[in-house]
């Protein structure tokens, strides 16, 4: 049994590492705010430690006594991080680091670090990306993303701190907020349920690989105390799927003939992105997929269950 710490242990994909992590016998804490909300987490037996991610003494405790530091915590997204670049600097690199730091003091033994598969490749026109292709983000989210992955290697050389970076592609499903602005699938959920338009951006190419937070989270908990071969990894599910693919996957699953609104995609949005996650594969095994309907309908029905929360 090993002893680890979630940072953003109350977030979508940070709630289903809790419970993956519990039911893999593991001793959890889970770390966030929780300010708002009861935890969104179901497993039994978690420490919940309440903190502020921007606090240097929080993370400090947070990490004191643990083993293994899970960081999926962001203070921005994608389009918070396009509108102000420098408050992805100021708080998710810069406080990224402190919790570094923190996590090299308290002799971590791996810290896990939730990078993007999604932005960080850039607009390189290729099939699908594997974690010897060139990261070339163009989004301020992207290249905050890297910054990190180089203060990975930095920590490494420098106080032995030992990591692993996962490039995570689009993670969709149950406990994502449809009222934020990340995330096509819930989003557009949440919208074909309260009777309005979906809104597209772009004429529908777009390509992106889709993984349900649950299949992600089970391709993460087998990671942990393994000496793994390399230090980064792509995690998603492999197989691409377009805008128009994905709103033909909710008439499908709703059975409404829902409008589609088209808006300009931003400058910075990449056509295809889809990861090759080979290198996952022949260390852990192939991990069985939810299909892309079944995803879609469980995150569905948790959305109806919840609209007039």
């Amino acid at each position: 049994m090993a002893k680890a710490v979630v940072i953003g242990a109350n977030g979508f994909i940070g709630s289903h590492l809790v419970d993956s992590l519990a039911a893999a016998g593991h001793s959890v804490t889970a770390f966030d705010r929780f300010s708002s909300q009861n935890p969104t987490f179901t497993a039994p037996d978690v420490r919940v430690l309440q903190g502020e991610f921007l606090s240097r003494s929080d993370l400090e405790g947070a990490v004191d006594g643990q083993e293994y530091v899970f960081h999926f915590l962001s203070t921005t997204s994608p389009a918070t991080a396009e509108s102000d670049p420098t408050l992805d600097i100021r708080t998710n690199v810069a406080q990224t680091v402190e919790l570094l730091e923190s996590a090299a003091t308290a002799g971590i033994k791996r810290f896990y670090f939730a990078s993007t598969g999604g932005a960080i490749y850039g607009p390189q026109g290729q099939a699908e990306y594997a974690e010897t292709d060139r990261a070339l983000p163009i989004s301020p989210y992207g290249i905050g993303k890297l910054s990190i992955e180089h203060y990975l290697h930095y920590f490494k050389t420098k106080h032995g701190l030992e990591s692993t970076a996962l490039r995570i592609s689009n993670p969709y499903g149950t406990r994502q907020k449809p009222n934020k602005k990340q995330g096509l699938i819930p989003i557009a959920l949440r919208q074909i349920s309260l009777g309005r338009p979906v809104i597209r951006l772009g004429n529908g190419s777009m390509v992106r690989d889709y993984v349900y937070v649950e299949d992600l989270v089970r391709m993460v908990t087998p990671m942990v105390g393994v000496d793994t071969e390399f230090d980064l990894y792509n995690l998603g599910s492999g197989i691409g799927y377009s805008v128009t693919d994905i709103i033909n996957s909710l008439r499908r699953v709703t059975g409404i003939d829902f409008a589609v609104e088209e808006r300009p995609a931003p400058p910075t949005f990449v056509d295809r992105v889809v990861l090759d996650t080979e290198r996952y594969r022949s260390e852990f095994g192939t991990a069985d997929m939810t299909e892309l309907d079944e995803g879609v309908r469980l995150t569905y029905e948790e959305i109806r269950e919840h609209q007039n929360d």
